[in-house]
């Protein structure tokens, strides 16, 4: 059996359908209906339910393919490790990570691993963390940054550092003018613009509220966070951001909350047991060396 049966067979199943399988592999319908049919005759086995106005794998096929689909993953592994270059002047690093830390963290980590290593080319996904552990499982990225509440087993987390919120207002707020920190009772007044619920901020901030037993004046929600920061700088509303996005914009001020709004870990993701190109070594390395206070 070769690499191009199983390819064929999965492009079959992901289109129902022998024409559009044939279109996509750039291959004759009947040469494609050929090397399936040798596939099953070498297995013993029928894999696809050819009846129906759709063609989809029968049971036999559906367990097969749980393992072809593996097997694919790790041949195609072995092939970017054959084609790695250890010495780092070339090569490729597909890296994901969930939206809060493109605001601050992207920018001034990858700029560095840019200029240490300028022949590695970069594809940058932002993703949330279902996404993210999807795609490594899948491996569709090589590494992951996001925050280390890993729900896969598949997934490994090494911790980089600790990212604190806080209230976050502009110049010109009232907040601005305190020398005390604010109370929940005091932030319960405050009209506050926040992300959306998508966003794993947001869950964070969600769980201090209820916590505390209030009910905030929650006036704007947007998806993304240039769009929050934008929004309170030039106005008298307030929101809650991790710190280093505040140090970056000299228009808005970090206000002290008691009791203080959760930490959390950000961490570095990658799938347990798979291959690690020399560049995702080296920007491990990197990341872990990092200090988040000097990077912005």
């Amino acid at each position: 059996m070769l690499l191009r049966h199983i390819r064929y067979l999965l492009a079959v199943v992901e289109h129902g359908n022998f024409t559009r399988a044939a279109e996509a592999l750039y291959v004759s319908q009947p040469t494609l209906s050929q090397q399936i049919k040798q596939m099953e005759e070498g297995l013993g086995v029928q894999l696809l339910d050819r009846t129906g106005r759709t063609v989809r794998a029968t049971d036999a096929g559906e367990a097969y393919i749980a393992y072809a689909r593996k097997a694919l993953r790790e041949l195609e592994a072995g092939e970017r490790a054959i084609h790695d270059v250890r010495d780092l002047t070339r090569g490729t690093l597909r890296l994901a990570m969930t939206p809060t830390f493109t605001s601050y963290l992207v920018g001034p980590l990858i700029a560095r691993f840019n200029a240490r290593y300028p022949g590695i080319a970069l594809h940058i996904n932002e993703m949330p963390l279902d996404t993210i552990e999807s795609a490594l499982a899948a491996d569709e990225v090589d590494l992951g940054i996001a925050f280390s509440n890993v729900r896969s087993a598949e997934i490994e987390s090494h911790p980089l550092f600790v990212e604190k919120l806080s209230v976050v207002v502009g110049i010109h707020h009232p907040f601005a003018r305190r020398s005390a920190p604010i109370t929940p009772n005091d932030l319960e007044q405050a009209p506050l613009a926040l992300l959306t619920t998508d966003f794993a901020t947001r869950t964070y901030v969600d769980a201090y509220l209820q916590k505390q037993g209030i009910s905030p004046k929650i006036v704007i929600e947007a998806n993304t966070i240039n769009a929050i920061v934008e929004i309170i700088r030039r106005g008298s509303i307030a929101t809650i951001l991790p710190d280093p996005i505040t140090r970056e914009n000299d228009a808005l001020r970090e206000i002290q909350l008691r009791p203080a709004l959760p930490h959390r870990t950000v961490a570095l993701l990658r799938r347990k047991g798979g291959y690690q190109n020399a560049a995702s070594l080296a920007f491990a390395e990197l990341a872990k060396d990092m200090k988040v206070d000097k990077l912005v």
